[in-house]
């Protein structure tokens, strides 16, 4: 009995020491991820969007989209993005598109994409992960 509870203590143990290992991996790795995520809420003007940001969860902050149609989330925006203290960040042409029951988004510099990703509608908006696209 002393026996199987030795056992049973070191296996746990291990268990919980290997379980430490792959959060403290999962975590070195967080930082190198190249994923983004945006909420976008309907304006008090319409055509306009506001965003809500967050790329590699490091870097956070809100922006604006205008020139979309009055009604709906498909459609193509001028967007200005700014940091969690209000200094200017970015700026993209952004195209919103159905695809089905969701959506695809293209952020656009100069012609040529620059990320790109996938949202549905929630509650209070358009909800979308995104990613770089390497050049």
């Amino acid at each position: 009995m002393l026996r199987s509870i030795i056992v049973s203590a070191s296996l746990t143990g291990l268990g919980l020491v290997s379980g430490s290992a792959s959060v403290v991996m999962a975590s070195e790795a967080h930082q190198a991820l190249n994923i983004g995520f945006v909420l976008y809420t309907k304006g008090a003007a319409p055509g306009t969007l506001n965003a809500r940001w967050t790329y590699q969860n490091v870097y956070s902050g809100k922006g604006l989209a205008t020139g979309g149609p009055k009604e709906g989330f498909p459609g193509h925006y001028h967007v200005r993005y700014y940091d969690e203290q209000g200094k200017f960040s970015d700026e993209y042409d952004l195209v919103i598109e159905r695809a089905g029951a969701f959506y695809n988004a293209s952020w656009i510099t100069d012609g040529k994409v620059s990320a790109a990703g996938v949202g549905m509608e929630v509650e209070k908006g358009l909800a979308i992960g995104w990613r770089r696209v390497a050049d």
